[in-house]
């Protein structure tokens, strides 16, 4: 199910994030995805053709795939990820044309009445613990059908991060300047790697894993390249290596830090020292990261045609047979990165010593994220049994960091 998934909703985000462009922001790909695969229910024998075609193409595979897919997450929640969808109609409007694609639905989507703005709000905080507080639509007496997503996740770090001085992120960075401590990686539990990408040429990359539960988890991939790379092939970038990020792979292009000069780069300084190691050729790779913290508040109008509403309202409008003139398609997301944990949240409206080993070599690398960067947050769904679920490797939400944020006084003191 990830494959299925990861390819169309990579593409998806693509065409997100160009859209919303360089500056500092978080989106949910996802959550905008699975509000176009429920409009694909309705695309019966009635619907619109062309419109349906355009619906396909903004989702990346034919439409019966794409609600089975929506079904399989929606139906089988992620236990790290909260997630819910709603249809909701003006009574006596929206609930014309044939009936068999209610039955397409996913079982948990909400269908009824539309709901005042008070209940649209508080809908929005309901299913996003809180973190969305209205929702991104204003509810208006033209407005005879409405349909909602929301994906939230709250957790907590396996391995918490160190703090360090700014002035770590290097004096290429202008945060390490505005700010006076940063996170560092912990010695174990994250993973940190130089890696070789086609679209972003070398990057740094820094996964943070959450406290997984029944073994289902979530991590966090962060993602930097050299300045000059446009942030839209970083994000392309953290999403191709967030395919085996759940499973905590290398990554396909990872760089030996001893095919690497020694010295300083934009992204990193590398050095060796002679040290014990049970490395069997007694070259020992070693990585640390540095990271501010962050977050970010965004909101994004989904009216581009390349984002698939035109075309998902046209398809509803004709299988319901409701006499739509207009529609409109908004996104509101947050998120926060921090020493102990991850929070995010969006609502799509149509919203881880002992004997002295023998002397060796090691190298070790400091990756600074001290410029803008991308993040993507991929959940995990392992089974007891060593099957995975249909959560496994999907990307949930993702953003560019580009203002990050000091380290607050309470986090600066262990727990």
């Amino acid at each position: 199910m990830t494959s299925d998934l990861h390819g169309p909703l990579s593409r998806y985000a693509d065409r997100l994030h160009a859209g919303i462009g360089p500056e500092h922001h978080v989106a949910s790909p996802l959550g905008a995805w699975l509000l176009l695969a429920l409009c694909a229910t309705t695309a019966t024998d009635r619907a619109d053709n062309a419109a349906a075609e355009g619906l396909a193409e903004a989702l990346g595979t034919d439409l019966s795939s794409a609600v089975k897919v929506a079904r399989a997450l929606l139906d089988a929640p992620h236990p790290l990820v909260a997630s819910a969808t709603a249809l909701w109609h003006r009574p006596g409007q929206g609930d014309g044309g044939p009936s068999g694609w209610r039955r397409a639905l996913p079982a948990t989507t909400e269908v009824g009445p539309l709901p005042d703005q008070a209940g649209l709000d508080a809908w929005a905080r309901e299913h996003t613990l809180g973190l969305i507080e209205t929702f991104p639509l204003r509810v208006r007496p033209e407005v005879v059908l409405a349909l909602a997503s929301a994906l939230a996740t709250r957790i907590s770090w396996a391995d918490p991060f160190e703090v360090a001085d700014a002035g770590a992120l290097g004096a290429g960075s202008a945060w390490a300047g505005r700010l006076r401590r940063v996170l560092r990686s912990p010695r174990r539990g994250h993973r940190c790697d130089i890696v070789r990408t086609e679209r972003a040429g070398d990057v740094i990359v820094h996964a943070a894993p959450a406290q997984a539960t029944d073994g289902a988890g979530l991590v966090v991939l962060s993602v930097a390249a050299a300045p000059h790379v446009p942030p839209a092939e970083v994000l392309a970038a953290a999403y191709q290596l967030s395919a085996g990020a759940a499973d905590g792979a290398e990554p396909a292009g990872r760089r030996s830090l001893f095919d690497l000069p020694l010295g300083e780069t934009p992204l990193w300084t590398l050095w060796e020292e002679r040290v014990r190691t049970r490395a069997r050729d007694g070259r020992e790779e070693r990585h640390t990261a540095l990271l501010p913290c962050w977050s970010a508040r965004s909101e994004h109008d989904l009216g581009a045609p390349a984002l698939g509403f035109p075309a998902a309202s046209a398809t509803l409008a004709t299988a319901l047979a409701l006499p739509v003139q207009d529609f409109e398609a908004r996104q509101a997301a947050m998120a926060r990165f921090g020493r102990y944990g991850f929070e995010a949240a969006a609502v799509t409206g149509m919203f881880e010593l002992t004997s002295m080993p023998p002397e060796g070599l090691a190298r070790t690398a400091e990756l600074r994220f001290g410029n803008p960067y991308a993040v993507v947050a991929v959940t995990t769904d392992k089974r007891a049994d060593g099957a995975t679920g249909p959560w496994h490797g999907v990307p949930v939400f993702s953003g560019w960091v580009a203002e990050p944020e000091e380290l607050p006084e309470a986090d600066a003191v262990d727990r």
